[in-house]
C-alpha cells in the first residue's frame, strides 16, 4: 500500500495474471468456436450443392431451357506427371479447361473449369440446351459441365481442413450424448471417459479418409463423400461411449450392493 500526495491510500498492485489470462482463454475459445462454425456451415453447404446436383442429372429433374454459346474460352496446362524423385510416369500432359457463356433469355450465365471433352464441338453463337439447377448451369446439350468438387480455394480449404472439422465434429457429438446419458442414466463422465470413444470414432474417420481416396483413384468419387468419415466415426464413438456408460453404471450398482465397500484384494 502506499500515501498518495492528498493522503489518500492507494494500491500498487497491477492486474491479477490469473484473471488477465482467463479473458483471453475465454477470448481464444470464442474465436476459434466462430472459425469452425464457419468451416462446418461452408462444408455442409458444398455438401449439399454436389448431392442436389448429383441427385438431380441422376433423376433427370434439371430444368431444361434453350441457350446460345456467347463465350468460349480456353486454358491450357502442360508438363509432366511427376517422375524422377516425385514418383508418377514422367509422361507429358496437355490439360486444357474451358469457360463457357450462355445467353438465356435475357439473361447471361457462365461456367468455369469445364473439361475438353465436355467442350468439344462448342462454337460462339450454336444454339444448346442448357439444364439449370437453381439458375446455375449443370449440363448443356446433355454433357456435364457442373465443376463438382475441385481444386479451388475453397475446397482446397475444406480438404486440407476436413480432419480438423470432422474431429471438431465427433466432440461436439460426443459431448452432446454424454450429456444426454448421463442425465438418463444418473452416472458421471470425466473427461477422460469420453476421450477414449472420441480417439476411437476419429481414428475411423481417418480410416474411412483412406478408404474414399483410394476409390478415387478408381473413379469412384461420391459427391457426399464429407459424410461418409463423420458418419462412420461418429457410430464408432457412440458405441465406444454406450459401452464406457453400462461400464460405469454397473460399477456403481455393485459398490451400492456391497455397502460401499471396496471389493476385497
Amino acid at each position: 500500500m502506499a500515501r498518495d500526495p492528498a493522503g489518500d491510500v492507494t494500491s500498487q498492485a497491477g492486474p491479477d495474471p490469473g484473471r488477465t489470462g482467463t479473458v483471453k482463454a475465454r477470448v481464444a475459445r470464442a474465436v476459434f468456436r466462430l472459425f469452425m462454425a464457419a468451416l462446418i456451415v461452408l462444408l455442409a453447404v458444398r455438401t449439399y450443392e454436389e448431392t442436389a446436383v448429383a441427385l438431380a442429372r441422376s433423376n433427370g429433374s434439371l430444368r431444361t431451357v434453350g441457350a446460345t454459346v456467347t463465350g468460349l474460352t480456353g486454358h491450357t496446362e502442360s508438363g509432366r506427371e511427376g517422375g524422377g524423385q516425385d514418383g508418377g510416369s514422367g509422361r507429358w500432359f496437355v490439360h486444357t479447361e474451358y469457360t463457357i457463356e450462355l445467353r438465356v433469355g435475357d439473361e447471361s450465365k457462365a461456367v468455369d473449369g469445364v473439361p475438353d471433352d465436355s467442350a468439344s464441338g462448342l462454337q460462339e453463337g450454336q444454339r444448346v440446351e442448357a439444364g439449370l439447377w437453381h439458375g446455375r448451369v449443370v449440363e448443356i446439350d446433355g454433357r456435364d459441365v457442373w465443376p463438382g468438387w475441385h481444386p479451388g480455394a475453397w475446397d482446397i480449404a475444406l480438404f486440407v481442413l476436413y480432419p480438423l472439422i470432422m474431429g471438431y465434429l465427433l466432440a461436439l457429438a460426443v459431448a452432446a450424448v454424454a450429456y444426454v446419458m448421463c442425465r438418463r442414466d444418473r452416472v458421471r463422465l470425466e473427461r477422460r471417459d469420453r476421450a477414449g470413444p472420441w480417439m476411437l470414432g476419429f481414428l475411423v474417420g481417418v480410416a474411412a479418409i483412406f478408404v474414399l481416396i483410394g476409390s478415387a483413384a478408381f473413379g469412384i468419387r461420391p459427391a457426399f463423400w464429407p459424410l461418409v468419415p463423420v458418419g462412420a466415426g461418429t457410430a464408432a464413438a457412440l458405441v465406444r461411449l454406450w459401452v464406457v456408460v453400462r461400464r460405469i453404471r454397473a460399477a456403481g450398482t455393485m459398490d451400492v450392493s456391497d455397502g460401499g465397500r471396496p471389493a476385497p484384494a
